[in-house]
């Protein structure tokens, strides 16, 4: 999919099935992994105030947003930037259960009738890292992205942060030939087929250390998912 979106929202508390409210979006466009600029950042009057835990993590006044859209002014804007891309989300069920509810109190349709896919960077992460934390934070300490500006919380901020994020659990995809349907790699360049017979591939047995190591970190991976990986499964039939 050659259009995403990464996108991030700050709220006046955490539950828009009690009333709590949008008030700031952010969003982030990639075009085939590539940042191209084409963000969409705004402030919107959420019509009601901010609860106190929520304004210490944004810190976004009910003053400041006192002259600001309604989201019901920029919902049109806000699904023509959307339409037709995949949209990139960390914990999505937060953010598309807040727009969700933002487009039904507009007589919309939800948000996945617009677009074309959500992907949830906070279960990749889960997958990928099991039993460690997957906060954008912790995820910008291990992954090695400079988030030393986030002081607060900020939609577009974190749609920055979370880009980077994104591009780096993902970055091995970069390395991988994958010819597609029209027989084009992922910048649309088409692909020549490489005969590897041609190739004398050398095959490197791993040393006693290495495969106790690898041993070591299956069984940390095994521990953290109590004991549901499905390799052992496997071990265990033969």
């Amino acid at each position: 999919m050659a259009r995403q979106i990464v996108l991030d929202t700050e709220t006046t508390g955490l539950s828009a099935a009690d009333g709590d409210r949008i008030l700031e979006l952010g969003c982030v466009e990639l075009v085939h992994r590539k940042l191209t600029g084409n963000n969409l950042h705004l402030y919107i009057n959420p019509e009601r105030e901010s609860h106190e835990e929520a304004l210490r993590v944004h810190g976004i006044t009910s003053d400041f947003l006192r002259d600001k859209p309604k989201f019901a002014e920029c919902a049109r804007d806000i699904l023509d930037y959307l339409r037709g891309a995949e949209l990139i989300i960390h914990n999505a069920s937060f953010d598309v259960g807040f727009l969700d509810k933002e487009l039904e109190l507009l007589g919309l349709p939800p948000l996945a009738e617009h677009v074309a896919g959500i992907t949830d960077t906070l279960a990749m992460a889960k997958e990928m890292y099991p039993g460690k934390r997957n906060s954008l934070d912790a995820l910008c300490d291990r992954l090695g992205v400079d988030n030393s500006g986030r002081q607060l919380h900020g939609a577009l901020l974190d749609a920055e942060l979370l880009a980077d994020v994104y591009i780096n659990l993902t970055r091995g995809q970069d390395a991988l030939l994958i010819m597609d349907e029209a027989g084009s790699g992922a910048d649309g360049q088409p692909l020549s087929a490489v005969d590897l017979s041609q190739f004398a591939l050398p095959v490197l047995a791993p040393t006693p250390e290495e495969l106790a190591a690898h041993e070591d970190v299956l069984a940390q991976i095994d521990k953290a998912s109590d004991g549901k990986t499905v390799w052992r499964s496997f071990s265990a039939a033969a």
